[in-house]
């Protein structure tokens, strides 16, 4: 196991435990649900669809998927999604392409480009040598970001537990070119 990954997973683990009073409020962890559930959905809809183009959305009453894919096929990929959630694929929940991995880099990187730009300002060319370090950092920006987004995922965006959820009604609406699904979803 990487040291940096083992590092960032016991510093997230330490941080959690005063995060989880929050986490814990009702309307929070049912964000946190609807968005795992969106993600397994998306993971299990990968495998049926050829190249997939779908972006989801939580909210604490369900979850938006955005992309023209069958409502047969989201209903079955959705209920399966959660009968596996429930059997303990967890992992699940996490997905590669969430917003939150976009976040964590966009950020880290943010904070990156700070650092390699603090420096005097009489310098007259200061900043633009300092191009190889602002490269360097926004890689490391980005090695760093990307395992944080997914442990972010893990432990604060999603839950991988479903706990009482049920998936109560799944609605295609249709505006234009753009089909949306709505799928709405229960739990306390």
């Amino acid at each position: 196991m990487d040291i940096l990954g083992y590092q960032m997973r016991n510093f997230i683990q330490r941080q959690l435990s005063t995060l989880q009073v929050l986490l814990d409020i009702p309307f929070i962890r049912r964000v946190r649900r609807n968005h795992g559930l969106e993600h397994a959905t998306i993971h299990l809809l990968a495998g049926r669809v050829p190249d997939l183009r779908v972006v989801g959305r939580s909210d604490m009453n369900g979850f938006w998927l955005y992309g023209d894919v069958p409502t047969d096929v989201i209903r079955q990929s959705a209920n399966m999604a959660l009968h596996r959630m429930r059997a303990g694929e967890h992992k699940l929940a996490v997905h590669p392409n969430c917003g939150t991995n976009l976040v964590a880099v966009a950020l880290i990187g943010a904070l990156a480009t700070l650092f390699a730009l603090i420096g005097s300002e009489k310098e007259r060319f200061g900043k633009l040598q300092r191009l190889p370090l602002l490269a360097l950092m926004l890689m490391l920006a980005v090695m760093v970001g990307q395992p944080l987004g997914l442990q972010l995922q893990q432990y604060v965006t999603t839950l991988g537990d479903p706990a009482d959820m049920e998936i109560m009604e799944i609605q295609q609406i249709t505006k234009g070119n753009l089909t949306v699904h709505r799928i709405k979803t229960q739990s306390s």
